[in-house]
């Protein structure tokens, strides 16, 4: 528990360094652009975020999950860089085809559907799940941090100079994409540095042949990966294909400072992760306190964005955000269930219940995406936080029930007598 801690606080303290910087690209780029123009950016860094998103493999999990062994994670690493290559070839058909179409459903200009395509190109060259779990497997959180810490840095002086030299969309465009590209590189350099990366051990075959169970958990994963992006980047692209470019604006808005929370969150699940794997004896307890923590701090933060979140919007964004006030307040809410959440989902997919992982978050975040034009329609932006905050709950609660039932079955094949549960 000490050891997990001091991992959270690592991880906890590079999020504290992105929050401050993304507060400062977040001004930049919407006082420069404006509400529309910063729809129009929103679009495209959505655009971008949910082919990767839908492309990308959670390798990082599976050099944790099978990197632990005496011969070292080299087999893992060549399946998880195969993978990415693989990745990388999906994503960029699946790029190409949304770019395409999307002069039919979103309200992007003709002239920024190149730099759209870009963006995704870029995006996908940039995964960096594999060095990430290479770190995370020795628990080089400290030196992760480092890295990680180069996007936000490098993110806030591309949105200096953009506001100064090339204050349009594609000035921003160009800023987020170098920064991409930079913590991609730097993560890299971090995992070579005391792990050598054997080239020649990439191979999709060699981890499926000694683990039977391997594609399912592969598949079950990036499913759930793919899911996370539907209900933040896919929401916003739908968003914006109701409402507007402006719609999308704003809810990005809204969505990047209401739900700081689940950015919390994934670093909850990133930290508490590999410890349930390593420890699977007091995984249960591990979770149980993990969940009550945040609860507290979930609780704290919604509290702060009720009563100081009307006057940040206004700081950061300027008054012609104020308008997404209660829709920020909303999507706090929803980071708050998700915060607690965190290490429950983490504990089902430790136990190799990835699969039911995925379906618990799979109907609430359907549900949501179906129900968003109805949602929009009775009450704009409200309405459609009010969908993310529904899936949340939904999908938090089947976390707790899928862990009841699962510690039931426990309770039932071990042998008579035995009260504890492991």
């Amino acid at each position: 528990m000490r050891r997990l801690l001091q991992n959270i606080g690592w991880l906890l303290s590079g999020r504290a360094v992105n929050a401050v910087l993304s507060l400062v690209y977040l001004a930049l780029a919407t006082r420069t652009l404006g509400l529309d123009g910063f729809g129009y950016f929103a679009l495209i860094v959505a655009l971008g975020q949910t082919v990767t998103g839908l492309a990308n493999f959670q390798t990082w999990q599976f050099v944790v999950r099978w990197g632990a062994t005496a011969d070292g994670p080299g087999e893992a690493t060549g399946f998880a860089i195969a993978l990415d290559f693989f990745s990388v070839i999906l994503g960029t058909v699946m790029a190409a085809a949304l770019v395409w179409s999307a002069q039919h459903w979103l309200p992007l200009p003709d002239d920024l559907l190149w730099v759209a395509f870009g963006f995704c190109v870029v995006s996908l060259l940039a995964m960096r799940s594999t060095p990430t779990g290479l770190l995370r497997l020795r628990f080089q959180f400290g030196r992760a941090t480092a890295a990680e810490a180069v996007q936000p840095i490098v993110r806030a002086i591309g949105a200096v100079l953009a506001a100064l030299y090339m204050p349009t969309v594609l000035g921003f465009i160009i800023a987020w994409a170098v920064a991409e590209v930079a913590v991609a590189i730097a993560l890299w350099i971090a995992a070579a540095w005391n792990e050598r990366v054997d080239f020649s051990q990439i191979s999709l075959w060699r981890i499926p042949r000694e683990h039977p169970d391997a594609w399912r958990f592969v598949w079950s994963t990036n499913m759930s990966g793919s899911l996370n992006v539907g209900g933040k980047q896919v929401m916003i692209l739908l968003v914006g294909a109701i409402g507007g470019e402006a719609f999308a604006g704003g809810f990005r808005v809204a969505s990047q400072l209401g739900q700081a929370l689940v950015q919390l969150a994934q670093t909850v699940s990133k930290a508490i992760y590999p410890e349930l794997v390593h420890a699977q004896d007091a995984a249960h307890d591990i979770a149980r306190r993990m969940a009550n923590i945040a609860l507290i701090g979930g609780v704290l933060a919604v509290l702060f964005a009720l009563f100081f979140g009307r006057w940040g919007l206004v700081a950061i964004a300027g008054s012609e955000f104020r308008v997404v006030y209660w829709a920020m307040v909303i999507l706090a809410i929803a980071g708050a269930i998700e915060l607690v959440g965190a290490s429950l989902e983490s504990l089902l997919v430790s136990a190799g219940k990835a699969g039911t992982a995925f379906l618990v978050r799979a109907v609430p975040t359907l549900l949501a995406l179906s129900l968003l034009e109805v949602a929009m329609d009775w009450n704009g932006l409200k309405g459609a936080a009010f969908t993310v905050l529904g899936s949340s709950a939904l999908a938090v609660i089947g976390f707790w029930v899928a862990i009841i039932s699962l510690q039931q079955i426990r309770i039932t094949v071990d042998p008579p007598g035995r009260s504890e549960i492991t």
